[in-house]
């Protein structure tokens, strides 16, 4: 049976729960953005109004108020992201339990096995945009299509609150004049190495011989061509199934600009400290570590390293982070953001590491050492909370920090 696949995206979602919360901010433009004293200038989401001035997401907050001067500004509320999030799920599982979040506002739901009861794939569309209207007092536009990539295609078709519908016999004509970027997963830089090849839409990428593409993107390139050719066999996983922890990751945008070894030192430990802590809760262990720089000018360069013996040992993430900065970067440039993310996971009882016969014993006395460090400190932030224990390096960068805002004037 040919499986009916919807993807349910919620419009303007971080904007729409703030009018719901302040109803007078449905009157003119309005956008989410962090604080802009803290330096997190960036537009986080904006409305329909502010859309129409041709204001964007992650463009920085004097950017949008140039193209719009009235626009009006509220601080992010999170904790309400995610109770609507809650709201919008507990909506979708009355008509499957076959719904996989793709995000905190939108959703894959498989309702093959539900039509019997509710209707068509088009029809549970549209009663799931008035019911979310009416009921939650949000909007979201649902592709309808037999996999997912074109369901994903649909939902961004019609905005707001539209459903678009892609199936067997029209996607040929409605899918394949698409712009090759408006796939999922084709970023910018893949849009415009396709582009220097002469593949602009997704029926040109549906047409290339697959070799062809295998040898530009890997096996990226093979998922590229099946999702272009509407050959996407992904399931819907149940929204009960326990989902596997791929990486552990963060990230932080600093109040000023890091400069020096020991600014990215303490901005480094904070991000390993809280990484470290979560993969021991996990009980798990990184096989690779990922390091990410941002720039004042919000230039961006990853890099990463496979370790030679996997961890969740909070020095060694920091450490390793230090060797990948000193490596790739020059000490005497801004830093705006880091992030460090531990990927390639494995349970901690499932590793294992390769030692000599000469410093077993003493590398083995170290690591264990560390671990119970670890563990205490973990302990001793989970009974007198996260700030009971902190690192050296902080402390005394933030005396310094202290020190040096007492003796200036005024």
């Amino acid at each position: 049976m040919e499986r009916t696949i919807l993807h349910c995206d919620c419009n303007s979602f971080y904007a729409s729960v703030e009018t719901l919360l302040d109803p007078t901010l449905a009157d003119g433009p309005t956008a989410v953005c962090g604080d802009p004293e803290s330096r997190h200038g960036i537009i986080l989401a904006k409305n329909e109004k502010a859309k129409a001035f041709g204001v964007q997401t992650a463009e920085t907050i004097w950017q949008a108020r140039r193209k719009c001067p009235d626009l009006r500004l509220v601080a992010p509320h999170r904790a309400e992201y995610v109770k609507y999030s809650r709201k919008c799920n507990e909506l979708y599982l009355q008509y499957t339990d076959l719904v996989d979040p793709f995000g905190i506002d939108e959703s894959f739901l498989d309702v093959t096995g539900s039509m019997h009861l509710f209707g068509t794939g088009e029809q549970i569309a549209d009663e799931l945009r008035r019911r979310m209207r009416e009921e939650i007092g949000l909007t979201i536009s649902v592709g309808v299509s037999f996999n997912r990539a074109f369901a994903k295609l649909g939902s961004d078709y019609k905005k707001p609150d539209g459903t678009t519908v892609f199936s067997r016999e029209n996607y040929r004509d409605k899918v394949w004049p698409m712009p090759v970027n408006t796939l999922l997963y084709v970023g910018k830089r893949a849009a415009d190495r396709l582009a220097r090849l002469g593949v602009h839409t997704i029926g040109e990428l549906a047409a290339c011989d697959p070799a062809f593409v295998h040898g530009i993107f890997g096996k990226m390139g093979d998922t590229l061509l099946r999702y272009a050719r509407g050959e996407d066999d992904e399931p819907v996983r149940s929204f009960y199934e326990e989902r596997e922890v791929k990486s552990v990751g963060n990230s932080m945008t600093f109040a000023h600009n890091l400069l020096g070894e020991d600014e990215c030192r303490m901005g480094l430990t904070a991000l390993c400290d809280n990484v470290g802590r979560r993969l021991r809760s996990r009980r798990m262990v990184c096989q690779t570590v990922q390091l990410g720089i941002r720039d004042p000018e919000f230039r961006n360069r990853s890099r990463q390293v496979t370790l030679e013996r996997p961890t969740n040992s909070t020095r060694a993430l920091i450490e390793t982070s230090m060797a990948l900065l000193h490596a790739h970067w020059q000490m005497d440039k801004p830093v705006r953001l880091l992030s460090v993310t531990a990927a390639n996971l494995l349970p901690e009882n499932q590793s294992c590491e390769q030692l000599s016969l000469f410093d077993a014993a003493d590398a083995m006395q170290r690591r264990d050492r560390q671990h119970k460090l670890d563990q205490t400190v973990d302990e001793l932030r989970r009974r007198f909370g996260n700030q009971s224990v902190v690192f050296a390096h902080s402390v005394k960068k933030k005396e310094k920090n202290d020190e040096n805002a007492q003796e200036k004037p005024g």
